[in-house]
């Protein structure tokens, strides 16, 4: 996502129109509860939710995680996402997109100094503050509520028992879990019917199938499947509003989906004539899609809405929000979003900007999680996107145009986005596929155990992050858990080590990445990363990464070094008269000889010229393709290209 400079407004709309009824709680004589398990039950039974509904609406928020009693992307609390956004804007949570990336990264044209104002936060809406109205019901002090899990379980069965009595429905641990589904609805915080059956449908189909999964905090809780038709006619007494689906949204229709397109439009701004804020284009008949790049946008939804339906601004294909997974389209497929920092990627990408931020300790619903899957694995069969970690990428993993705009790159959705997860809703596991010898390695720690001691996500950068579940693990110069972090070239041009700081993405590589292995020793695994080797900890007890095979490219002989490229721009004599020729510029990298990377895509040089709003300046809105073509690799913590020219490709095992 574009640099924000303030934290910008809370903002969604208010959920229903009946009124809250206090839940008159149902006591139960149990003794207290000792684990996980039993704080559902007990909370069920208190408040006369059945448990099947409370385990199922606490999964989809949460998957029944504490999170160490962080918030959420949208200032949720606890397994039972109680929302407190109000409380978390008040804290001082930094800004974490350091840096003047131009989210167009086309050097052809004047860089975008991108900086909105951002404004006083509004005051939260019901679906930002739950929390206060479970303290009311429960009587629980609103710390508690944030930090306790049983209380937590129980303001959320108080708040699912309240909505249900709000319109009327059956009441009672007992009752049918069928009747339920319009309460079930109503705690989605979505403001329209599509968004909120679409949330409701998600949790009776976790209870009709069931999970059992252990905790973040080491709880085993199981949800045994039930077969449970829900009776959605109870969702018209929300009085909710129904949302257009014109033709040609471009959404699955099992999620809820509406169309706020971005501007395109002619302004006049410092004395010239300029237009924003993305390219028309001709996808993917002009120029094949390769990438879903996915962000977030480092403020909450309605605001980041209202900046890509500014002309003078940036624009983006989707916006995601978190507390129900309703989405927003912007740009169709076939034009060009203004969004990655690279043109060369902007070109040929999508961009998914979720509700979030990259550090804070925040987490991610899984409710938005699960449509964001939906919608990338719809959008992938579609485009013939392949469903890797070489096509669906993080705006992190997204490479520099030139050596100068290496440092300004974002690396959003940063370290606590949870890529193993995300693939299994993906229906693309990370697996296996090979053996010790086999030459390549993917990343892949277990999420919850995974816990890197990063630094600064707040606003002090030695500040310790909250400890949480990570897809990233840390590369050192040597075996050994006291040696100093690799060091990145563009980041760090004085030659110092990365560090642990939440942003310093040049020491660490991330689930579902895969890498050329350059040794082993012990419970230490080496891999080849930004020309250097880079340690990883991976006990074969509890390993943090997967065999693999597959192509690797290394220098051809008699090659010392070669150069590796942002961007995969054809040729200089590819070029029609009167395009300006566009520099193949190597990074500050180089690929040594001996050294070898895992390939991602073999791909023609190919460059989208568009420079005008109504096409009129030399070739534009064409593509520029040359005899140059290059290999794209896993170079270090983002992808980069070499020219084929330069490489050998052989399989990994040899």
């Amino acid at each position: 996502m574009p640099h924000l400079t303030t934290r910008i407004a809370l903002t969604t709309a208010v959920v229903g129109a009946a009124a809250l009824v206090p839940a008159s709680p149902i006591l139960a004589s149990s003794p207290a509860p000792e684990t996980r398990q039993q704080e559902y039950a007990a909370a069920a039974a208190r408040y006369g939710v059945p448990e099947s509904v409370l385990l199922g609406v606490s999964y989809l928020e949460s998957r029944w995680d504490t999170n160490a009693g962080t918030p959420s992307t949208s200032g949720g609390y606890g397994p039972m996402h109680l929302t407190d956004a109000g409380y978390v804007t008040a804290l001082d949570g930094g800004n974490h997109h350091d840096g003047g990336e131009d989210p167009r990264g086309d050097t052809s044209r004047p860089t975008r100094d991108v900086r909105p104002s951002g404004g006083v936060p509004a005051p939260a809406p019901e679906a930002l503050r739950t929390l206060d109205r479970a303290a009311a019901i429960t009587g629980a002090a609103a710390a508690e509520l944030r930090s306790t899990p049983s209380a937590n379980i129980a303001g959320g069965a108080a708040l699912l028992a309240s909505y249900q009595e709000s319109i009327d429905g059956p009441v009672g641990s007992a009752s049918d879990p069928a009747a339920w589904y319009g309460a079930v609805a109503r705690y989605s915080g979505a403001d329209s019917a599509d968004a909120a059956a679409a949330f409701a449908d998600e949790v009776f189909t976790t209870i009709r199938t069931g999970a059992t999964r252990v905790t973040d905090d080491g709880q085993r809780v199981t949800l045994a499947a039930r077969d449970v038709s829900p009776a959605r006619s109870w969702l018209a007494r929300l009085g909710l509003r129904e949302l257009a689906r014109p033709d040609g949204l471009e959404c699955p229709t099992d999620i809820s989906c509406e169309w706020i397109p971005a501007p395109y439009e002619e302004y006049t701004s410092g004395g010239g004539a300029s237009y924003g804020n993305h390219d028309k284009g001709d996808r993917p008949r002009q120029q094949k899609i390769e990438y879903i790049v996915i962000h977030d946008t480092e403020g909450y939804f309605q605001p980041s809405v209202d900046l890509v339906l500014d002309p003078t601004y940036v624009s983006w294909n989707y916006t995601l929000r978190s507390v129900d997974g309703h989405i927003a389209q912007h740009l169709k497929a076939k034009d060009v979003g203004w969004h990655a920092g690279n043109w060369y990627v902007n070109a040929k990408a999508i961009g998914l900007e979720h509700e979030g931020f990259a550090a804070q300790g925040t987490w991610y619903t899984e409710a938005m999680y699960r449509t964001s899957a939906k919608l990338v694995r719809y959008l992938a069969l579609r485009l013939g996107i392949p469903l890797d970690r070489n096509h669906i990428i993080g705006h992190d993993n997204v490479p520099g145009t030139v050596p100068s705009t290496v440092r300004g790159m974002h690396w959003d959705p940063g370290p606590y986005w949870d890529w193993s997860h995300y693939f299994d809703l993906l229906e693309a596991p990370f697996r296996t596929t090979g053996r010790p010898d086999g030459g390549l390695v993917t990343i892949d720690p277990d999420f919850a155990t995974n816990t890197p001691a990063f630094v600064g996500c707040g606003s002090d950068p030695a500040a310790p992050c909250p400890p949480r579940g990570s897809s990233a693990v840390v590369l050192r110069t040597a075996p050994d858990a006291t040696a100093p972090l690799v060091k990145d070239a563009g980041l760090r041009p004085g030659g110092e080590s990365s560090t642990m700081h939440a942003s310093d993405h040049g020491g660490r590589a991330s689930a579902g990445q895969t890498y050329a292995v350059a040794g082993r020793q012990g419970d230490w695994t080496a891999i080849w990363y930004l020309g250097q080797k880079a340690w990883f900890h991976n006990p074969s007890a509890a390993p943090t990464a997967k065999w693999a095979t597959g192509l690797v490219v290394t220098p051809k002989a008699g090659k010392a070094t070669i150069p590796v490229y942002g961007r995969a721009y054809p040729e200089q004599a590819a070029y029609p008269e009167g395009v300006p020729y566009q520099a193949i510029t190597p990074l500050q990298y180089t690929l040594a000889a001996g050294q070898r990377y895992a390939v991602g895509n073999l791909m023609p040089g190919e460059y989208y010229r568009a420079v005008t709003f109504d096409g009129s300046s030399p070739g534009d809105w064409t593509v520029i393709r040359g005899d140059k073509k290059y290999a794209q690799i896993q170079f270090g913590h983002r992808v980069m290209f070499v020219d084929l020219a330069d490489v050998d490709i052989r399989p990994s095992s040899r």
